[in-house]
């Protein structure tokens, strides 16, 4: 019998979430009555609940071995639901595994076995061969974007993974599309199919889409003139190549406008940097190629840019899931210069707007990231910061913006205006009895 000592609604509060919408009720009572289920519904509807609810039904506090493994495309997905399963409040354990950063660590934290376990395939392959898995006790699976997995090349690390797992008799798998063949490993017999694709386009649209001309083949001015047309709102431009990710966001830097570039190559700490600066407020730009299209827990992004055309439909779709999500609304602008046309999947022709010639820039973000050599594993929490920069740099509350604590070092948003005075003083100044480094985030 499952011991549970939390409820539903105990845990939708934790999470500040008034109630479950029809796609993760269906799920859950899907799961109820099926060991097999695939969850199809869009980027950004809330799938991560939707499966995490009917694991957490399945395992047992008695049990302190690893009970269920999820297995996810990309770092930041593992770690998006990593965050909210602990802020979901059940007291049960639950470790990250991904590439990037030191495997000593979670070799540690799976010395006592976590009731759940999240991770991309090539780490979680890795941990199995190792043996620091307590594999036997493993009967719930989850595939989440599986769809993305198989398009990234992880077939063989999941092949070797599931086959691994002598016990598993629960599987879910997710998706936001539709158009990806479920390899035979996966070992699924007659699974039940949940499909919330459909009828989702005969929602209230709050997704607009437009599109700019640049008059010459290289857009980079009219990509600069259209970002200080729409302001210092939360906008997302999209490249399809890494080299043009980081060529354009240096034009922008050159230009006069304060942005930060993300893409695969970038060591763990770069990646979290310029994730952190952007949902902070330190930067309102980030340019990126696709790995931001899914996964990423950033609210309230106001604007998608298509600076490269997607090279398919999906691809389209999942970029501008990254706005428009839950009951915001967004836009998402096409980039075209005069040879490029039009997709055959955009249809109708997207309204067109016109820039103006003579740029503004927009303003400038009006907070900076502070970066803290201290984290988790140095015992530090956002109380710790929240008092250090308080009491030992005369910071007010209204002063520090978004906190994040990873397991090595910490980001915090600090208003620019009070920075200077705030780095005087706390340079020679210790955090939990230690001194640590403290600097501007590169």
């Amino acid at each position: 019998m499952n011991k549970k000592a939390y409820s539903t609604e105990t845990i939708l509060a934790n999470l500040n979430i008034d109630a479950l919408n029809e796609m993760q009720l269906a799920a859950i009572e899907a799961n109820k009555s099926h060991q097999e289920v695939i969850l199809l519904s869009k980027t950004g509807s809330g799938k991560t609940l939707a499966f995490l609810l009917p694991v957490l039904d399945l395992l047992d506090k008695e049990i302190n071995k690893t009970q269920a493994i999820i297995i996810v495309p990309s770092r930041e997905l593992a770690l998006q639901i990593e965050q909210v399963f602990k802020q979901m409040g059940t007291g049960l354990k639950v470790t990250c595994c991904y590439g990037g950063h030191l495997r000593e660590t979670e070799e540690n934290n799976l010395v006592q076995p976590p009731a759940l376990l999240v991770g991309t395939p090539g780490r979680l392959a890795d941990h199995i061969r190792r043996g620091n898995i307590t594999v036997d006790s493993i009967k719930t699976l989850v595939l989440d974007e599986f769809d993305k997995s198989i398009e990234l090349g992880f077939l063989e690390e999941m092949s070797f993974i599931i086959g691994s797992l002598p016990a598993i008799d629960k599987r879910i798998l997710t998706s936001a599309t539709e158009a990806v063949e479920i390899p035979p490993f996966i070992g699924l017999q007659q699974p039940l199919k949940l499909n919330f694709l459909d009828g989702e386009a005969d929602e209230p649209n709050k997704l607009a889409i437009k599109m700019v001309l640049s008059e010459e083949k290289d857009k980079s001015d009219a990509l600069f003139r259209l970002i200080c047309f729409l302001g210092d709102r939360s906008t997302l431009v999209f490249c399809n190549h890494r080299e043009a990710v980081e060529r354009t966001s240096e034009l922008l830097t050159q230009k006069g406008i304060y942005n930060e570039f993300y893409h695969g190559a970038l060591e763990q700490q770069q990646r979290d940097s310029a994730l952190a600066k952007f949902r902070n407020g330190s930067t309102n730009l980030l340019v990126t190629t696709d790995l931001a299209a899914r996964g990423l827990d950033i609210p309230n992004i106001r604007y998608i840019i298509h600076y490269h055309l997607p090279h398919t439909e999906d691809a389209f779709t999942h970029r501008n899931g990254r706005t428009a999500r839950m009951d915001a609304s967004g836009t998402a602008i096409l980039l075209l210069s005069e040879e490029e046309k039009l997709p055959d999947y955009i249809s109708p022709e997207p309204e067109r707007i016109d820039l103006p010639e003579k740029p503004e820039l927009p303003a400038k973000p009006k907070w900076t990231t502070l970066y803290i050599a201290a984290g988790k594993k140095d015992k530090v929490n956002k109380i710790d910061v929240v008092g250090f920069l308080s009491n030992k740099g005369k910071l007010k509350k209204e002063d520090i913006g978004l906190i994040e604590v990873k397991d090595f070092f910490s980001f915090v948003a600090v208003r620019k205006t009070k920075l200077g005075a705030a780095l005087e003083l706390i340079k020679n100044e210790k955090i939990k009895n230690k001194k640590v480094k403290i600097e501007v985030a590169r």
